[in-house]
């Protein structure tokens, strides 16, 4: 902890300014105050490879408004990618057992070739390119490859359904796809090779396919990845583009529509995650991190950046459970892990699956475990330090929409279960509208390099506006319940209506939109409803409200969960799908799937003196099936039953 390179920051900051930091909470405070200073400090500690003028580093104190760094230029790609050719850059496993580990020589000279082949083709800087792409080698090198050319990245993992992949991929006009045809769970191989083929007859503006598991034609606009790495480069080095240059687009959980394509720049992304990396995370050369994720999921971009900090990485592909049911712990063993990124759902998998990591490996490099995606709570905090290793478990708090962390660990810190440890530093992290217990919603006050450059296709901001300004203008309103203690901070789920389940964050609009043409429903709503031994703690309940002389039976429920999972993926299923005779909605006739949660986890209903049809909420939670839990009127405090019915 001493040789922390946070701790070699804050010396340097110290030197540069003159400041004294006692402790972190110094520094932090310094990196709020003088948050242009502390980012322009961090851009010359860091080393990154830029080129212009450093100044000015923003260009205003709105958090909506502000540009970064307008004066530089840089290659996402030539920082990701830099470090000695020797050294380790990436490792990809399989759940067959598959293993391969390429070099940054070796990486870098593919993404060069990639680069050169997709320009070949035709594309360029402004154009968009997609995957549907596991978690392995040539996904990372299509990505930066894509990077490389100055077009942006979008992926989705092979698991989701036709209808999202192209509610998703449609407003991006795509002009390049790369695409696994197949992908193996658990053992079995699962082909989607008819679901691309209607995806690319959906999307026309797809110009070039670039097949990744399987050989195929070598013409038109398919083509194979060896094929478009065939052509030869003297590697005379990646362009530099404008800071905020568009790198990645990403999609959100829509609360009412489809998701939201929220695109993110180059410069932004690269040193905001680059901080999180070094300053919170300590990872450098030396270091192995291995991040349990999708590639559709924030997370995946997060970790590929992590390259640039010197670090290797190591791509898990398959199931966690297969062949054997601690496969990924074994992983974590072999591969010699350092830093070990997971979620409460699956540190609850392996406890309740009886797995105690400690007796079965040695862990002997593992120095860290970072978790996010839901809340971590304090149980598993106890368990991981005695049945995985005593080391710290940090949990982080971020997302999609800001390509990186506003709550993450810190080497520096104890870590308290139930607590992250600190804010993330040059960002002013704050609960607006605290209530009596404590309890209020994160905004961050402060402009920060890795807000969004807006949403693709919003030309004049309304919706970018409404999505996360309007509430505050100039102050960003991230959607999360925030306390802050005398030692961290706490997140208490969403406060707006993104559904967290099992760690994947899922818009309501996805479930019902996923239900309509089915004649049987007149009305559906997607609530989450806390349940502690459920992975994550929580579950999703779908309710329906049928049309006359309609009855929600046995083969109903089974062709609505298999619409579901066709349509979207199987994490979209719900839990519990229950009849009910109406939903809850305000006098002006909006529905409230708030009060609806609120009851089915044993709550007074927030917003009880604006429903038109209060009484309800009893009905739903008999519908359920809660025995022993009854509709909670005013006054009452109770909580949701500790097991299943």
């Amino acid at each position: 902890i001493a040789a922390s390179q946070l701790t070699d920051f804050a010396r340097f900051v110290e030197a540069q300014t003159g400041e004294r930091f006692a402790d972190h909470a110094a520094l932090e405070a310094f990196s709020r105050r003088a948050w242009r200073q502390f980012w322009a400090l961090f851009l010359h500690w860091s080393r990154l490879h830029v080129e212009g003028d450093v100044a000015p580093v923003a260009t205003s104190d709105s958090v909506e408004h502000a540009r970064f760094f307008p004066g530089l230029r840089l290659s996402f790609v030539e920082n990701v990618l830099r470090g000695r050719d020797p050294a380790p850059a990436i490792t990809s496993i399989d759940e067959n057992g598959r293993r391969s580990t390429v070099t940054r020589g070796e990486l870098r000279l593919d993404v060069a070739c990639a680069a050169m082949g997709l320009r070949s083709r035709g594309l360029g800087a402004g154009d968009h390119v997609i995957g549907i792409v596991r978690n392995d080698y040539d996904a990372a090198l299509a990505c930066l490859a894509t990077s490389a050319i100055g077009a942006t990245w979008s992926a989705t993992s092979p698991d989701l359904g036709l209808e999202a992949m192209v509610e998703r991929f449609r407003p991006l006009a795509p002009r390049a796809l790369f695409v696994h045809r197949a992908f193996a769970h658990h053992g079995k191989k699962r082909d989607i090779a008819d679901r691309v083929d209607a995806l690319m007859k959906a999307l026309p503006s797809i110009e070039t396919v670039v097949l990744l598991d399987e050989q195929g034609p070598d013409h038109g606009r398919m083509t194979t990845l060896g094929a478009l790495c065939a052509t030869t480069t003297d590697q005379s080095g990646f362009d530099r583009l404008p800071f905020d240059h568009p790198l990645f687009v990403v999609f959100s959980s829509g609360t009412t529509g489809a998701p939201k394509c929220i695109v993110h720049g180059a410069g932004g992304t690269l040193l905001e995650q680059h901080k999180e990396h070094r300053l919170h995370c300590d990872l450098r050369a030396g270091d192995k991190l291995l991040f349990q994720t999708s590639t559709g999921w924030m997370m995946w971009n997060w970790q590929l950046s992590a390259l640039a900090s010197g670090a290797e990485i190591v791509l898990y592909d398959g199931s966690v459970s297969f062949p054997d049911e601690d496969a990924l712990w074994r992983t974590v063993e072999q591969e010699g892990v350092t830093v070990f990124g997971t979620s409460p759902a699956f540190l609850q998998y392996t406890r309740e699956a009886g797995i105690v990591p400690r007796e079965r490996f040695g862990l002997s490099r593992l120095r860290a475990i970072l978790s996010t995606g839901s809340v971590l709570g304090e149980g598993l905090h106890a368990w991981a330090r005695e049945a995985v290793k005593d080391v710290p478990l940090q949990s982080i708090s971020g997302g999609t929409d800001i390509l990186g962390c506003f709550l993450l660990g810190n080497p520096n810190l104890p870590v308290r279960a139930g607590e992250l440890q600190s804010a993330s530093l040059g960002l002013d992290v704050r609960a607006a509208d605290v209530d009596a217990r404590g309890v209020g919603e994160l905004v961050c006050a402060n402009p920060f390099p890795s807000r969004p450059l807006g949403l693709l296709g919003d030309d004049e901001g309304r919706r970018f506006h409404e999505a996360y300004f309007a509430q505050r203008p100039g102050v960003w309103t991230h959607g999360d319940f925030l306390e802050q203690t005398a030692t961290g901070a706490k997140i208490h789920g969403r406060s707006d209506g993104v559904l967290n389940v099992r760690g994947i964050r899922i818009g309501p609009a996805e479930i019902t939109s996923a239900l309509e043409g089915v004649e049987e429903i007149a009305e559906a709503m997607a609530v989450e409803q806390a349940w502690p031994d459920e992975p994550g703690g929580s579950r999703l309940v779908l309710l329906l409200v049928m049309r006359d002389g309609r009855a929600l039976d046995r083969p109903l429920t089974l062709r609505l969960k298999k619409r579901i999972a066709e349509r979207r993926s199987m994490a979209h299923v719900p839990q519990v799908i229950a009849q009910v005779e109406a939903l809850p909605v305000t006098h002006n006739g909006k529905r409230s799937e708030r009060a609806a949660r609120d009851a089915l986890d044993g709550r007074t209903a927030k917003n009880l003196a604006a429903l038109a049809n209060p009484e309800c909420l009893e009905a739903i939670v008999r519908a359920v099936g809660l025995p022993g839990l009854i509709w909670v009127r005013p006054g009452a405090n109770r909580q949701p039953p500790r097991r299943p019915p």
